[in-house]
C-alpha cells in the first residue's frame, strides 16, 4: 500500500487592505498555497444531501491537514486548473483521534 500525499491547493483569502473614503473597510484577494491537500470525489450520497440541503452540488471533498489555520469557509480555492467554492461549515475532528495526516474535510462546489 502506498504513502497517501495530498497536492497543493491554492485558497484565496481575503485579507484587510485599508479603508475606503467613507471609513469602510476595504478587502484584497491573497494567494496561499496551503500543501498536501487530500482531494476526492465527493461520494453520490453526499452529493444529493447537500443538493437538498442547500441547493450546491458538491463535486470534491477536500482533506485539510492537520494544524492548518486557515479559514476554509465560504472561499475560493484553485487546483487542477480549475476554481472551486468550498461551501458548508468545514467538519474538524480531534487531531490525535486521527491517525492520518487530515482531520478537516469541506465540500466544493464548480465556481465559475
Amino acid at each position: 500500500m502506498g504513502h497517501l500525499k495530498g497536492i497543493p491547493v491554492v485558497l484565496i483569502d481575503k485579507v484587510v487592505a485599508g479603508r475606503d473614503p467613507f471609513g469602510k473597510v476595504t478587502y484584497q484577494d491573497k494567494k496561499v498555497t496551503v500543501e498536501n491537500v487530500l482531494v476526492a470525489p465527493t461520494d453520490s450520497e453526499d452529493v444529493i444531501n447537500q443538493l437538498n440541503l442547500t441547493g450546491k452540488k458538491a463535486i470534491y471533498t477536500l482533506g485539510i491537514p492537520k494544524g492548518d489555520q486557515h479559514d476554509w469557509e465560504d472561499k475560493e480555492v484553485r487546483f487542477f486548473n480549475q476554481r472551486w467554492r468550498t461551501f458548508g461549515i468545514p467538519l474538524e475532528g480531534i487531531e490525535a483521534m486521527i491517525p492520518l495526516s487530515w482531520n478537516k474535510k469541506v465540500m466544493v462546489e464548480r465556481y465559475e
